[in-house]
């Protein structure tokens, strides 16, 4: 099941548009001398050469002015140098000029050539861009980014790998991961093995989230990737997890905004964090960060417990309370209510739930990332797609381009969360995110590696 996501040639050198006058091959030829007495004629009986110029400007209607030619001047030889031996053009690489004082073409432009080249040898060549790498090993995807540094703050992906592997599937009942589901994930990181050990790595970082943080043969499983894949991951905290979804969002959240409410739905865990920005704006978002919290329920986990193929109204709601019950716990929930009024404040989601939505929103045929990441939302439009969904049963779910059937018995219960949140922190607002733990990464590895400090360029 693969998921969405993923020498120089010279000009010619010509002649003098005016060719040698026929029936002489003195410049004087052709000239009109009046005798004494004789009146001046017209400069049409002025010699055979002339009447034939002359005839071809009665055709055109315009005079035609006639060239002097000053002793010594640079004669270029355009007629002898259009056509070659056989009637043809001439290469550029042998682009002709007359000699000026014999009249015979001379080549020119491989001199010319030849020292282009050789600056071009001399010329240092251009460093190569230090290569990055991401993975992240989540509850329900497996997701690989390789990418360079551009601008400063950014990166240019390189290469990609995602795939639907559903390693949580049955961790809520068992407590254990089952062996298809790692079998899937084993599969899908060998590779993204592949794929990072075909590359000159710089650094490389490799995650893994709540279902190897939870279950409790999740670090047996990780030998095993290590043995079989020939990668090493490492599980991280729930902290680190809402930092680094943070670092990914970064470029989108603007200058103006004074505070914000990131969430990150995932399979098996939701990271919240809570932004204020009404102060002096550091270039990491992170360093913002004023509270936090990993609720431990996700889509799959959520689904799992109260079904996610036929979910009725009541089980919708059933599952809106579930998650505000947690929420309730949460301490920090209140330490952005100085800002939930100002029109600088909004909601910003990194998740697949959000980005389904937003394409349900925006009535796709296929799903674009390019239109989704950095989508704007208002209140109204995010009620609608949630009551759609709601509406729908499985069938109509798996027919949506934007859902599938990877999908669709899981996005009512991303939507259950997301109501839960939005009923906590109201806003007018929501800005979705196709990017997360990935772009967080890179980002941070890029920053501590110091690649952006070469005038911005992204120049190790």
């Amino acid at each position: 099941m693969e998921d969405r996501d993923t020498g120089a040639g010279a000009p010619e050198v010509g002649a003098s548009s005016a060719s040698p006058l026929q029936g002489s091959g003195s410049p004087s030829a052709g000239r009109h001398h009046r005798r004494p007495g004789e009146h001046r004629q017209s400069g049409r009986h002025a010699g055979a050469g002339q009447q034939a110029d002359d005839a071809s400007q009665n055709q055109k209607g315009k005079p035609k002015k006639r060239r002097k030619r000053r002793r010594g001047r640079k004669v270029f030889a355009r007629d002898e140098a259009k056509l070659g031996a056989n009637g043809s053009p001439p290469s550029r690489d042998h682009a002709v000029s007359a000699d000026p004082s014999r009249g015979k073409p001379v080549a020119v432009l491989p001199a010319i050539a030849a020292i282009r080249v050789e600056q071009a040898e001399r010329r240092p060549p251009m460093p190569e861009l230090p290569v990055f790498a991401a993975l992240d090993l989540g509850t329900n995807n497996c997701r690989l980014l390789v990418a360079v540094p551009t601008r400063h703050g950014q990166f240019r992906v390189i290469d990609a790998f995602s795939r639907i592997v559903r390693l949580g599937e049955g961790l809520t009942a068992n407590g254990r991961l089952g062996q298809p589901a790692m079998d899937r994930a084993v599969e899908a990181l060998k590779i993204c093995g592949d794929k990072l050990r075909n590359r000159k790595i710089r650094k490389a970082r490799l995650i893994a989230t709540e279902a190897c943080r939870t279950a409790e043969n999740g670090v047996e499983f990780l030998d095993r990737v290590e043995r079989e894949a020939g990668l090493k991951l490492e599980i991280i905290d729930r902290q680190t997890e809402a930092r680094l979804a943070v670092s990914g969002c970064g470029s989108l959240v603007e200058r103006e905004t004074e505070g914000v409410v990131l969430f990150d739905i995932g399979g098996g865990s939701s990271e919240i964090a809570l932004i204020d920005l009404a102060g002096r704006r550091s270039p990491r978002l992170a360093n913002h960060i004023v509270s936090w919290t990993s609720l431990p329920v996700g889509v799959v986990s959520l689904a799992e417990r109260f079904g996610g193929r036929t979910v009725t109204r009541e089980v919708f709601a059933a599952m809106v309370d579930d998650v505000a019950g947690r929420l309730a716990c949460f301490d920090g929930r209140d330490r952005l209510s100085h800002l939930k009024a100002s029109p600088n404040f909004h909601l910003l989601g990194t998740s697949g739930t959000v980005t389904t939505l937003a394409g349900v929103h925006l009535d796709l045929e296929r799903y674009d990332r390019r239109r989704v990441d950095g989508l704007w939302m208002d209140r109204d439009s995010v009620d609608r797609m949630v009551e759609k969904l709601v509406g729908w049963d499985f069938q109509q779910r798996v027919a949506n381009p934007c859902i599938g059937a990877d999908r669709a018995d899981l996005v009512l219960a991303g939507c259950a969360i997301l109501e839960a949140i939005r009923a906590v922190w109201p806003s007018e607002r929501l800005r979705v995110a196709d990017r997360g733990l990935r772009e967080g990464i890179l980002s941070e590895l890029m920053a501590d590696d110091g690649v952006w400090r070469n005038n911005g360029r992204g120049r190790a």
